[in-house]
């Protein structure tokens, strides 16, 4: 074992980014590039099986558990973050680039941790470190989106550390491993990493926060979060039914919201919804294949997202805007980025010879050979609807939509060069599919089970590629004749965070009428009324007492009843000036202790 080999990567990044206020210059942007790269390095050099513990109180804490699962995710999560400091070279603040690396450090160790509370502790600090990246925009749009963001990923940290809790102390072990029976620590748990996986009805808070992040923290931001809990729940949650229809809920939900949507990068972040949709899906499904596929379209996933969300950020940068009704005739004087744009456009709609045909695939392939025949429907339909929103609305209502007269400069070129990258990337996978296919898990299966060769796709499948084709062209060709449609107004989507916040004021509104209105008349009669009441009978207890006492002796005196009265009032008077004979106060405290004593 090298030295590097014996290091987490997750520390890798994390001591690498504490070290980042230190370096100053176009050091510190190496340094940052250099981190993930090495990370990446490890990872290749990192054999299945491995593990490293260290002891915690009466347990071991597994910092690092290598499979393919694990190793799968470790790849992409480091590969991406290579081509995002690549890209993300014209910032200087330190500010991002320690947030960055620590929330990409956090991912890592949820990836290769082997136990619930290191997964607990780097799960917490990827919601901290990332909240950072949306406060580096400093404006009060962005403060506001930062905290709602905390204050959700905190609210779904909560619901996972209960139900770990409750797993503990049902099991007393906290290795995380594949969950067989529900229970409500194993509930709880799921709750949890759904909130991050942007699930419905909780989704609202990406769409919410990642436009509101800055360009280089938007395009992070983009990577790991979902992907890191799509991993979960491939590794606890497969096979889980609900996940299927949780899925298909989220790909339909996702494009409808995108189509909706004017803001650019609110269309992504509603694609992303869509997509991640497929891998939950997926994880429901639970076959091998179905988790390869989810793996291998998370790996895909992450590469063209990341170009259109490069792309989208190089236009806010040059332009300063986002809505797409601001927007336009971007391609005179942004042709670069207009055609890096496209290639993710088009490898976002599983386009032959591009990422997405070669990895979606697997995953409608799986449903299929299930006879799950619903959920395959709904696939293919979010399939073809992705092209009406990351296919086809962004680049063309960016790019090529009525000309509004701008004419910003070109993208950097180190823009250019983290977009040319994933680009690559995405036209490389699609016609090498084995580089994908023999790291992930089950892969002597998939092996197996999936056209492996160019030829092989491309040529012996060509009735397959035929079939994407003219379902691709057949939207295509919708969306022009129906373009009208698909023009938006400068207005906004209201989303189920509508509901949790009416809901909520209607909640607080109902307490408060029912709870303070209690309040109040509580006072009004209990303590306004009700204490002087009894405290005026308390003061004139004493007298009462004695007077019933000594009723007896003032009829023994013959006195009549005006007499009486006259010395009723004479006792309360000076039972109320303390002046009352001590004989008489003696008898008084005599009757009632015995009063007490006998009872």
């Amino acid at each position: 074992m090298t030295i590097l080999t014996s290091i987490p990567p997750a520390f890798i990044l994390i001591i690498g980014a504490l070290l980042i206020p230190f370096i100053k210059g176009p050091a510190k942007k190496l340094w940052a590039i250099l981190l993930p790269a090495v990370a990446f390095y490890t990872i290749s050099k990192l054999d299945a099986s491995m593990s490293m513990s260290i002891p915690f109180l009466s347990q071991d804490l597994t910092l690092l558990r290598v499979d393919n699962l694990s190793k799968s995710f470790g790849y992409i999560f480091t590969l991406s973050a290579v081509a995002a400091f690549i890209y993300a070279w014209y910032e200087d603040k330190s500010m991002e680039y320690v947030s960055g690396l620590l929330y990409m450090g956090s991912a890592l160790g949820v990836v290769f941790s082997g136990d619930l509370i290191s997964l607990y502790v780097f799960w917490e600090l990827m919601a901290i470190t990332s909240t950072f990246l949306i406060l580096a925009r400093k404006k009060k749009a962005s403060i506001q989106a930062a905290k709602r963001y905390i204050l959700v990923h905190l609210a779904g940290g909560l619901v996972l550390l209960a139900g770990i809790v409750l797993h503990i102390q049902e099991s007393g072990e906290i290795a995380f491993n594949a969950f067989s029976n529900p229970t409500l620590a194993s509930g709880l748990i799921l709750v949890g990493f759904l909130v991050n996986a942007a699930a419905i009805p909780v989704s609202s808070w990406l769409p919410d926060a990642y436009p509101e992040a800055t360009v280089m923290g938007g395009v992070i931001l983009s990577v790991y979060t979902s992907k890191t809990a799509v991993y979960t729940l491939l590794r606890g949650f497969a096979g889980w039914d609900i996940l299927i229809g949780l899925g298909c809920a989220m790909t339909i939900y996702g494009m409808i919201y995108a189509l909706l949507e004017n803001d650019m990068r609110r269309i992504l972040s509603y694609s992303i919804v869509n997509q991640v949709g497929f891998m939950v899906c997926a994880a429901g499904i639970g076959t091998p294949l179905a988790i390869a596929g989810a793996v291998a379209h998370a790996f895909a996933h992450i590469i063209y997202k990341a170009l259109l969300w490069m792309s989208a950020g190089a236009v806010l940068y040059r332009t300063g805007k986002s809505k797409l009704t601001q927007l336009g005739g971007l391609y005179r004087s942004m042709p670069i980025c207009m055609i890096l744009a496209s290639i993710g456009a088009i490898a976002s709609l599983s386009f032959p010879l591009t990422s997405g045909f070669t990895t979606k695939t697997m995953i409608l392939m799986a449903a299929k050979y299930q006879h799950l025949f619903w959920p395959w429907v709904i696939l293919e339909i979010a399939s073809a609807g992705v092209l009406f929103h990351s296919g086809l609305k962004f680049p063309y209502f960016v790019f090529f939509n009525k000309d509004q007269g701008l004419r910003p400069k070109e993208a950097p070129k180190s823009m250019m060069l983290g977009m040319g990258i994933l680009a690559f990337l995405c036209i490389y996978i699609g016609c090498f599919p084995e580089q994908i296919y023999q790291v992930l898990p089950h892969s002597d299966l998939v092996m197996k089970k999936m056209p492996i060769l160019f030829s092989d796709i491309y040529i012996h499948q060509f009735s397959n590629v035929v079939t994407q084709l003219q379902l691709l062209l057949f939207a295509v060709l919708v969306f022009f004749l129906c373009l009208p449609l698909f023009k938006r107004q400068d207005t906004i989507s209201i989303d189920f965070d509508w509901v949790y916040r009416k809901g909520s004021t209607l909640f607080y509104m109902i307490m408060d009428r029912v709870l303070n209105g209690l309040n109040h008349q509580t006072d009004q009669w209990v303590i306004r009324k009700g204490l002087v009441n009894l405290s005026k009978h308390v003061q004139s207890l004493p007298a009462k007492c004695l007077s019933l006492l000594l009723r007896p002796v003032w009829q023994f005196k013959e006195m009549d009843a005006s007499h009486m009265s006259e010395q009723h009032t004479q006792l309360e008077r000076r039972v109320a000036l303390s002046t009352l004979p001590i004989s008489y106060s003696a008898i008084f405290i005599f009757v009632i202790l015995c009063v007490f004593i006998y009872l």
